[in-house]
């Protein structure tokens, strides 16, 4: 068995606790799965188990490949308040997240010509790539933003109050200083409202499969519906929050008397200054990255107004927007934990008090991005959720590095996988780290915890078009 896992239960595969371990690890994995799963990821897992006051185990998602610190895919709880917050285990992008737009259009709705002319539309709108900057002039707002998020917005007459409800957090995770955050930080607020590189996208997609229809129905989801997908984070802003901190975490290491397994996993006791002095920086950049996503689908809106018509783009609803990379005190197995999701979801199943008013019966969407060429899932999280601390995978997770993808796929095997699917970079090889075989199957991986009754499908989508940022 891989890296010294034995199997526990249909796609569950347990590392026993050993050496400096304070916690096993837990995998969840279809065997399928196993041949991408790395040993160097399971070495990461099991270095985050070493971490002082981690709790019950250190769980790997079916998406879960090697990461700075924590693999991505990577869960990790630590006692509240007495363990320690690491910022390697939150990741770089701070809050990279995805949000589902529906709208009133079917497929039959949109030609080929209308496809091209919104993706057009929407790049005239939204700056893609590294290092873009923002096109909207908010610099004096800037510091309600990172602590207020998208409630700010809302106070500025830039997105709708009823988005609220629809978004992780309703928008603002709490606790934002902007004074936590470095001038180096803070002179990278410029890139607001802008998409970024690398696995960022928006997708143009239709809806497959229903699963569940009743679920369906209420989260306005119909077969051959398109829908809009929106994936982002903090930017630049938040690549600088955690430099910073982790620098300085693994510096003040030996003060605390921690003893790093590895530097990615630099940390501090949560409530040491420097522990809370990252959880506000932090909140700033979860805020920025809502407020980011918020502001490209007000573009997106307009765009859809400019190509399809006002009407249409009166009939695009938010479904839900979820976060990846964050830290949050929550409750679970009936204590205070701080869990670290890293490239993953939070799951809560329906009835948990947590979900927002408007999704207490159903559970709130669960948004799984696969690659630019395969489908996207949207799902719910169920009662057995509980024992991921309500966490499941945020995607389908990496086979091939980027400097791998570049190397060995060839343009014609970029173009087989992307035939019939529009996209917005001319020279293949600017994207091609992206292709859909640099990553697992997302059916194998979503089916992984479905199987398992940690989720509920509830649909899956295609893509129809994709703006992928170069760099």
């Amino acid at each position: 068995m891989t890296a010294g896992l034995v199997k526990k239960e249909q796609n569950v595969y347990l590392l026993p606790q050993q050496g400096d371990m304070k916690v096993p690890c837990q995998v969840y994995l279809k065997a399928e799965l196993l041949p991408y799963l790395e040993e160097e990821a399971i070495e990461q897992l099991a270095d985050a188990a070493a971490l002082p006051g981690v709790y019950k185990y250190v769980l790997g998602m079916p998406d879960i490949h090697t990461g700075y610190g924590l693999p991505i895919g990577g869960v990790l709880a630590v006692c509240y308040p007495e363990g320690v917050v690491s910022a390697g285990a939150v990741g770089m992008d701070i809050n990279c997240g995805v949000r589902l737009l529906t709208t009133g259009l079917s497929r039959g709705d949109l030609g080929a010509r209308d496809i091209q002319q919104l993706l057009v539309a929407i790049e005239e709108l939204i700056p893609t790539g590294i290092g873009t900057q923002s096109r909207y002039k908010l610099d004096r707002h800037l510091k309600k933003i990172t602590e207020e998020g998208v409630p700010h917005l809302v106070k500025l007459g830039l997105a709708p109050e009823e988005d609220l409800e629809r978004i992780e957090e309703g928008g603002c995770l709490p606790g934002g200083d902007l004074a936590a955050c470095s001038k180096e930080a803070q002179a990278r607020m410029d890139q607001l409202s802008t998409l970024g590189g690398g696995n960022h996208f928006i997708e143009i997609s239709v809806v497959d499969q229903i699963f569940d229809k009743e679920t369906a129905a209420y989260f306005n989801l119909a077969p051959d519906q398109v829908v809009i997908m929106i994936h982002s984070g903090s930017r630049g802003f938040g690549h600088q929050i955690c430099q910073d901190y982790s620098r300085e975490m693994a510096k003040q290491a030996p003060q605390f008397g921690i003893k790093l397994p590895n530097r990615g996993l630099a940390c501090a006791p949560i409530q040491s200054d420097l522990g809370r002095s990252y959880l506000a920086a932090m909140a700033c950049a979860v805020n920025f990255a809502f407020a980011n996503r918020q502001l490209m689908t007000a573009d997106v809106i307009k765009a859809v107004a400019k190509v399809l018509g006002r009407g249409e783009a009166d009939q695009v609803r938010l479904l839900y927007d979820v976060a990846h990379n964050i830290a949050k005190k929550e409750h679970h197995f009936g204590r205070e934990l701080l869990i670290h999701r890293k490239g993953a979801t939070r799951a809560l199943p329906p009835g948990h008090k947590n979900n927002p008013r408007h999704y207490l019966d159903t559970g709130h969407p669960v948004l799984l991005p696969g690659s630019m060429g395969t489908h996207s899932y949207i799902a719910t999280g169920l009662e057995r959720a509980q024992e991921t601390f309500c966490s499941v995978n945020h995607g389908a997770g990496r086979v091939l590095s980027r400097k791998a993808a570049r190397r060995s796929i060839t343009g014609r095997e970029f173009q087989e996988q992307m035939e019939g699917i529009h996209y917005n970079v001319s020279n293949y090889k600017r994207i091609v780290d992206e292709a859909p075989q640099a990553y697992k199957d997302i059916h194998l991986v979503v089916n992984t915890l479905a199987e398992i009754d940690i989720i509920n499908l509830v649909a899956n989508v295609r893509p129809l078009a994709v703006i992928k940022g170069e760099g």
